[in-house]
């Protein structure tokens, strides 16, 4: 690493650091003035809480298990989303059929949904429906704009020389629709992270972050309700930024095999 490229990562860094300490110090400054615990914790109150969780083993567990939630949720509407958007960019019945379900599905309230899970599944898979019902039509639209962009100049040479339609997808398809696809999962990921929270929050489900901010709000211990927050807040940037992370890498690989 070159000292001008460590100086622009530190320079980088300083401003992130400068910027959090700004809000920090904006936060005292309206819990000074407003001066009651109950309206804006103190920062350093509800900081020392965050690390009280943090030691405790049921937090984790559900943390972990929240997570699990989002995994099944999101993996459910790749697997639904991906095939059906297939489908969907190369029929057009099938397109008209899905779309008026997808537009319904996006003008709902989640609150609807919730309730309506709440009535058809037990508290435990409420979630993962909720999770599955947001991200769906993020990849469905994806995977079907992607479908129908594929290079048709491709798939007429591939007619003309007779290649099996296995080949077709391998080759053609799936590299065309890669790009959607990473677009989508990046798109998904905090959107089922909120969505499962927010239904953990009604639904009740044994472990659950979202639980845990109902237990806060019962109580009215607005320490817990900022400190359980930030650590949403938190978990969904890491989750990000690891997703992230592994989507560089793919699409290092790719422009590598490409070359």
């Amino acid at each position: 690493m070159t000292n001008s490229t460590m100086y622009q990562h530190l320079k980088k860094i300083s401003i992130k650091i400068a910027v959090i300490l700004f809000w920090l110090a904006l936060w005292q400054a309206i819990y000074l003035i407003v001066g009651n615990d109950f309206i804006i914790p103190r920062p350093l109150n509800v900081f020392i809480r965050l690390g009280e969780l943090a030691l405790t083993r049921s937090f984790w567990l559900s943390v972990f298990s929240t997570l699990m939630r989002v995994f099944v949720g999101i993996c459910l509407s790749l697997l639904a989303g991906s095939i059906l958007g297939i489908l969907s960019g190369l029929n057009k019945f099938c397109n008209e059929l899905l779309t008026p379900v997808v537009v319904a599905i996006k003008a709902t309230p989640i609150m609807s949904f919730i309730i309506i899970a709440l009535i058809w599944f037990g508290s435990q898979n409420v979630p993962i429906f909720v999770c599955f019902l947001i991200a769906f039509p993020i990849i469905w639209t994806n995977i079907r704009e992607g479908t129908k962009n594929v290079d048709q100049k491709l798939l007429e040479m591939a007619m003309v020389y007779r290649v099996s339609k296995l080949r077709v997808f391998k080759n053609i398809y799936m590299p065309e629709l890669r790009p959607y696809f990473l677009s989508g999962l990046v798109t998904i990921i905090g959107l089922g992270w909120k969505a499962t929270v927010t239904a953990e929050v009604l639904s009740l489900p044994l472990h659950a972050v979202g639980g845990r901010l109902y237990d806060a709000r019962v109580f009215w211990n607005s320490i817990d309700i900022f400190a359980v927050t930030i650590s949403i807040i938190i978990i969904s940037m890491i989750i990000e930024a690891v997703v992230a992370h592994f989507l560089i890498g793919a699409k290092g690989r790719m422009i590598h095999s490409a070359n």
